[in-house]
Order: C-alpha cells, then structure tokens, then sequence
C-alpha cells in the first residue's frame, strides 16, 4: 500500500471519527432539550441579575419584548391572548373579579392558570398581575379596608403606615398577587379635586415621611443597597407603584386630570419631592400622571420621566402607564393613536396599561419599530427595567402562588391594626361650647344615645370610594367591617339605650329625651372625575339634620369625608366637631375614642377652609384665613376611669 493509499484511509477515518462525535453530541443536545435540561444562564438565581436580564432578553424578538412590554386586564386575559401576545403584565381594574365575593383561593386559581399559560411560551417569562390596593386590599371581599390616605395623613406617624403597607402586602399575596398600584404619593394641593382622599397632605414633608408605607410593601432596603433599583424583601412582600407621576394634585381647581401651572422649582419642591425618597426606598414602578405640567401631558414628557426621573433621579424600575393613559394624550382620546403610541413610548412609559384593546398597542408599537420610527434601543431599555423587577421580585423562582398565605386575608390582627389607624386618624376640630365645658369623651353610661346621620350606619360610606368597586358603594352588604352605629351599640354600658334614627324630625326629638345625640354625615363615596366638587357642601339633609339635632340635644357631630367640607355656617349650634375622613371597614376605631377608651391625638393633614372661595389655599400662602388651620387638632386624654 502507497502512502498516498495510508494517507487517504486515515484521513477518512479521522472524518468519520469527527462525524459520529459530533452526531453524539447532537443527540446529547436533543436528549436534553427534549428533557428540559439545557442550562440557561437566566433561569439561574445562582447568577449574577444583570447576567440573568442580558442572557434573557438576547434571546427574546421584538414580539417577545413588545409582550412584555403589555398590561391587559383580566377579563381579556385569556390563556391564547396570553401565549399569542406573549402578555408581560395582567390587571385588575376597579371592581374587576373573578367572581362577585370570591373567595382568596379562587383569586389564586385564576392567577395560577393565567402563569401556566405565560409559562408555557418559548422563554417562559411569568406575568405580573398587578392590583389597586390603596387603602388595604380594598377590592377584594373580606379584605381589612384602612382609612383612606388622608386619615392616616392624620395620624403623622410612618411606622404605623409601614405596618400597614405589610399587612396590605401579606393580604395582597393572600390572593396570589405580587404587585399593587400603590401608594399614591401625590400633594393635593387643592380638596375640590375628586382624588384629594388617595393623598396623605398638603405638605409635601407629610407625604415625603408617608413614603415608609413602600418599607412595609416591599420590606426594608439594605443598608448597602444601590440606590434606585427595585427591591422586594421576599413572598410575604409585594411590589410598590409610586403614583401619579408628577403633579396630579396640583391641578387648575382642582379637576382630575386637569393643567398643573406650575414653575420648576415649584414642581420640584412639592410635587416631586416624595418621589425623590420612594426611589431612595426601592420603589420597583412609577406610575404616570393622567394631568399636565404647564400644558404638557405627562404621558408624553419625556423632559421629566426619561430625562429626570430615570436620568437624574437615576430610577431603575420600570415606568407605567394610567389605565388607557397614552389614548389620553390626545384630546378627544384615541384620537391619533399612532401618534399616541410614539409619544408614550419615546417619552420613556415602559410598560403599558392598554385593558382592551392590546392588540392595536402591540400591532402598531411592531410596526413603528420595524419603520425605525421607535428605536430598538427605547425597547431595549423597557424590557430590561420590566426584566430587572421580575426578576428582583423572585417570579422565575416563585411564579405561582403561595396556599399558606391564604388564612391573611382579613385577619384580626390586621383588623386591629386598621382599627388603632382609625383611632389616630380622628381630628377633634371643637369639644364644647366653651374651652372649660369639654363635650368629650361621652359618658359610657348614661340615660340615652341618639345615633343619627346618613353615614351613622353604612359601612360602604365610610369606606369611600376604591372600596369593592372603582367608585364605592353604599350600604352594609359590599364586605365585612364594622360601623359607627354598631360600634357605638359595642362600647356603652347595657343600661344605657342607644336609638337609631336616619334623618329624625323635631317631633320625634320633642317625643324622646336623649341625653346626647351623635350625628354622622358627610360625602357619598367617589372616585377619580366623579369626586370633583366645586362647592365642597355637605349633602343634604345632612344641614338640616345638624341644625334640628344640634339645636335641641348635646351633639356631636362626625364629619365622614375625603376632605375638609364646608361646616362654618353650623359649626357655632355644634357642641362637638370629629373629623372621621374614610375610615374603612374598623369603624369601632371611633367609638373607642368618642367614648374615652383612648384620647384623640390626629392632626389636620390640611388646611380646613371657611369657604370655597378661598381656594386654593395651603399652609404658607400668603392670605391664609382658615376655620381651622393645618396641623390643628385638640387632644384629649382616655377616661377610662369614668367607666
């Protein structure tokens, strides 16, 4: 044989030997794809998070990233709509349920199969489902519902708003949900705006010390934390949404989604400054502001969302829209839609908030990419900052919910937290006629007890707008709580005789001999548009029930409202002024101090005005003339040893 022949052979050899090596290794490769085994660097929590967020979105096409990219609510969140669509994000809107009183494990069921069906893509990318839970997990039944914001504005204390932010998170995971659109961090600057209750105060150091509700959200940063990236302490924990930004409470008269006129300093002084420290706490998204600044839709500012607060402020969580909010930017809305959509997205919105009608969102912010109108990069960035908070919040470990979490939803512990919260939210604004005949505590025992006021026995009016519904509802049958009637009936001694009577006539109080009469009124629930008010008065008959009570019988009245009300016309036949806000579900938070258990402590979270004339009008200004300025509050000590 020749050696060319040798040659020949052993290079065939070598050929045939590379051959089945690499065909070995081709089938190792399907034997473990088909097994599920490939090691991907993102599924990985051993690797570093940047590592785990590159890793991922290398591998994932413009469908994949505009999916993620998408918040679709529940009722249009089917398993195909969630596969197709490659669906980032669902939502409950207000009032959205599954089932009208459902149960937390149904909530869970729901949750579980629309996260088996985001799991079963290409890349397995979990959803976040996202709901408002603004003052507890108000639209869940059962849930503990606290004072609205404003009350616990009242209240000046952070580490009673953290506690409640944990308990609002261990009842949000109750249900399976790992993100809330809260808290609303805006500055009302103005009552007759229908979303002034969502605020803690007029004054921008009250909401800025207000931001440790994020702390009980989300747990605590660590100390060597880098600033402005998202945190979430573990499953007992949710996702916090820092809302509206910015300037939603400084808007012309106060109307919902109205101009804020405004210079910068001024913006940054008192609209942004609560934003400064709820980035500083790891807040994981940002919610935009349906309003303006000086003319400009915020939806469409990229001036302040990407050059600021993601520039500046140096945010790295993701960015999300209002409900329908990039429709709004043209007026009508929907309007111009691509333009929309251009505006929305170059201003640096990360994660859209499109309910229904996602496919024209994903079809049209598709087609911008691929005609370079939208850069990739602009893309890039919102699935990266959508990626980091899902990955951060433990999702692709922890996808599904958790069965042992059930038992937290409306607790008793929970429940006592929201009645202390009450407790302390209360502003006692007059107590008695003169200073040295206070009016409170009432007596435990006594002859009788009159119970008055539309709001004396309605568990929906005192838990306001948010509540089970977007705008609240009436009557006692929404959800489980407490009223003020009922616990009125709960505190006083056995002999003493407690009458009830809606809206009594002069005749009926000339019949009885009431020792006292406690008259409750105020506002009916709203939410959002349907809460601005250019008048500020109690509904009536609420008037004329204070003048024919208070005029004949020792009265105190208890104001059940989002905000200061007009009361200067009556306040002088008042033996006693309560300022209750929206207490929620606990309303034996206010007989415990009506009746001594605990002495009132709250203080005006804003000003209390003489007359809708004056507004405007904040602490500082240069005419300030109120019935009651900010920061008032009387205080009373317990009088437990009258009993």
């Amino acid at each position: 044989m020749s050696m060319e022949e040798e040659y020949t052979i052993d290079n065939n050899r070598w050929k045939m030997g590379t051959f089945k090596t690499l065909l070995f290794m081709l089938l190792i490769l399907h034997s473990s794809v088909a097994g599920g085994a490939v090691y991907l660097k993102y599924k990985d929590p051993k690797q570093p998070l940047n590592v785990r967020i590159n890793d991922l979105l290398h591998r994932m096409t413009l469908a994949e990233k505009i999916g993620q990219m998408s918040q679709i609510e529940r009722a249009t969140a089917t398993a195909e709509a969630i596969k197709k669509h490659f669906i980032g994000s669902v939502l409950s809107g207000g009032g959205s349920v599954p089932a009208p009183r459902a149960s937390a494990e149904t909530w869970m069921n729901m949750i579980t199969e629309m996260q088996k069906s985001a799991l079963s893509t290409r890349l397995g990318i979990p959803i976040i489902y996202g709901i408002d839970a603004v003052h507890g997990h108000n639209n869940v039944y059962r849930a503990t519902i606290f004072p609205h914001n404003i009350g616990l504005g009242a209240t000046r204390d952070p580490a009673l708003v953290r506690q409640i932010g944990a308990a609002t998170a261990l009842e949000v995971r109750a249900t399976g949900i790992p993100y809330v659109f809260a808290p609303c961090v805006a500055v009302c600057r103005d009552p007759r705006w229908g979303r002034c209750y969502e605020s803690y105060s007029e004054d921008p150091k009250v909401v800025e010390q207000m931001t440790e509700i994020i702390d009980g959200l989300q747990g605590t940063v660590p100390a060597n934390s880098r600033k402005g990236v998202p945190f979430l302490a573990g499953r007992k924990n949710v996702a916090a949404c820092a809302k509206h930004y910015v300037g939603d409470g400084g808007t012309y008269k106060g109307i919902n989604e109205n101009d804020t006129v405004i210079d910068l300093h001024g913006l940054l002084s008192i609209h942004m400054a609560p934003y400064y420290l709820a980035i500083i706490r790891g807040v994981s998204t940002v919610m935009v502001s349906y309003s303006s600044w000086n003319g400009v839709k915020m939806h469409a500012n990229r001036r302040l969302v990407t050059d600021f607060l993601k520039n500046t402020l140096r945010f790295r969580g993701f960015v999300i829209s209002d409900w329908q909010g990039i429709d709004k930017i043209t007026t009508p809305p929907h309007a111009n839609y691509s333009y929309s959509v251009t505006a929305g997205i170059s201003a640096g919105i990360d994660m859209v908030m499109i309910p229904n009608d996602y496919t024209e969102f994903i079809n049209d912010l598709t087609d911008q990419v691929e005609s370079k109108i939208i850069p990739m990069s602009r893309i890039d960035d919102a699935a990266r900052r959508i990626l980091r908070v899902k990955f951060t919040m433990g999702l692709f470990e922890n996808p599904f919910p958790d069965p042992s979490l059930v038992d937290q939803l409306g607790k008793q512990e929970h429940r006592e937290l929201a009645r202390d919260a009450v407790r302390r939210s209360l502003v006692l604004l007059k107590n008695g006629k003169s200073a040295d005949a206070p009016v409170l505590p009432l007596p435990k025992k006594t002859g009788s007890i009159l119970v008055t006021g539309s709001h004396a026995d309605n568990l929906g009016y005192q838990c306001g707008g948010w509540t089970i519904t977007w705008q609240g509802l009436g009557g006692n049958n929404l959800t489980i709580g407490t009223t003020i009637f009922e616990a009125i009936k709960a505190t006083v001694d056995p002999t003493t005789q407690i009458v009830f009577s809606e809206d009594p006539d002069a005749g009926f109080l000339e019949r009885n001999h009431f020792s006292y009469a406690v008259v409750v009124v105020g506002e009916q629930p709203y939410a959002e548009t349907f809460g601005d008010n250019l008048n500020l008065t109690i509904p009536e008959p609420g008037p004329s029930l204070i003048r024919t009570v208070c005029g004949s019988i020792k009265c105190v009245v208890v104001v059940v409202s989002g905000r200061p009300l007009v009361i200067e016309p009556y306040v002088g036949v008042m033996d006693a002024v309560v300022a209750a806000w929206l207490p929620g579900s606990e309303g034996q938070g206010v007989a415990d101090v009506i009746f001594g258990d605990y002495g009132f402590s709250g203080k005006l979270p804003r000003t209390w005005f003489r007359s809708v004339e004056q507004l405007p009008m904040n602490v500082g200004d240069r005419h300030y003339d109120p019935l009651f300025p900010y920061g008032f509050g009387l205080t009373t000590k317990p009088a437990r040893a009258q009993q």
